[in-house]
């Protein structure tokens, strides 16, 4: 498999984004930081993400309309998003966040250990959904095997079946290329 986790850091201040790095240093997932919720709308096209720690109050797009984007698109409503604010502990503002999709709302200034926890969880989830699709992948290409060989089996049967001075030959043939691959 191979491809490791990528966090998803959307905030308009470099010094967050900073901050925000260097909590995440040391956890198994590589940190992608923008400056804005445009930015992150773009970033959303071409990577997967485990999670997305996410600025509530940004100029332009907020993090609740950026939410709103991602969770109306395919490929990243299932991504999670912790949205991270400096305001103060209001209420509206948390359960706004969780209407837009936000599966936690953390206040500034947050516990860093709290947030690593929160962040290894998700990267966690998505590395053994990561692994199970790779065996699900793996699993329906045995099927497809098994089911070739099945009807290489078959094939070789009614030659039998049908007789004739080179049937063994013949059924010997199409198992001999079913075994090789061919």
């Amino acid at each position: 498999m191979g491809e490791r986790a990528k966090a998803l850091l959307v905030d308009d201040r470099r010094d967050n984004l900073l901050a925000l790095e260097a909590i995440l240093q040391g956890l198994p997932v590589t940190a992608v930081a923008v400056e804005s919720g445009e930015a992150a709308l773009k970033q959303l096209l071409t990577d997967d993400f485990a999670v997305i720690l996410l600025d509530a109050h940004m100029p332009n797009m907020d993090g609740f309309e950026t939410a709103s984007h991602i969770k109306r698109r395919e490929r990243t409503r299932h991504v999670p998003i912790l949205f991270l604010t400096a305001a103060d502990r209001d209420a509206q503002l948390a359960l706004r966040g969780y209407a837009v999709g936000a599966v936690d709302y953390l206040t500034k200034p947050f516990d860093p250990w709290v947030l690593r926890a929160k962040v290894s969880i998700f990267v966690e989830l998505w590395t053994k959904n990561q692994q199970l699709k790779v065996q699900a992948e793996a699993s329906k290409e045995r099927e497809a095997q098994w089911q070739r060989l099945t009807g290489t089996v078959d094939d070789a049967a009614r030659v039998l079946r049908a007789g004739g001075e080179d049937a063994a030959a013949e059924a010997l043939d199409l198992l001999e290329k079913a075994r090789w691959g061919d």
